[in-house]
């Protein structure tokens, strides 16, 4: 069973991924946050550490790259992969998600045929920098 943080202020691309951890009860358990805000607080009041953490970047009060900050500073979770699901696919912002540490890019909206099997292979080490 897969973990996942995911940090997502616009409610249907939550919906979404709600629909593709019912599609998958058995592979994927999904925790959802609706807003960035306490982040820190809530990703250390988690029950368990995430396998991997999917943020979205452009959020307020912390952007994605805030988070993914934030993130860095507890070793807990330094070794996680944290993937940057995104909109904001140009190529300089792809370029900027590589320089600051993420570990990967998925654009939104999510390929639904392909987006268990992404998250497997992120799971498993490989760089996923996607856009459909």
């Amino acid at each position: 069973m897969m973990r996942v943080l995911y940090v997502e202020d616009d409610a249907r691309s939550r919906d979404v991924l709600r629909m593709v951890a019912r599609l998958h009860p058995n592979e994927l358990d999904v925790t959802i946050f609706d807003n960035s805000t306490d982040f820190e607080a809530r990703l250390l009041a988690l029950p368990s550490v995430p396998d991997l953490i999917l943020l979205d970047i452009h959020m307020k009060p912390h952007t994605g790259f805030e988070m993914l900050e934030m993130i860095k500073q507890h070793d807990d979770y330094k070794t996680i992969p944290v993937v940057a699901l995104t909109a904001s696919v140009m190529s300089k912002e792809v370029q900027i998600l590589r320089r600051v540490g993420f570990h990967s890019m998925l654009s939104k909206p999510i390929d639904m045929d392909q987006f268990l099997s992404q998250l497997q292979r992120i799971l498993k080490g490989d760089a996923i920098w996607y856009i459909a």
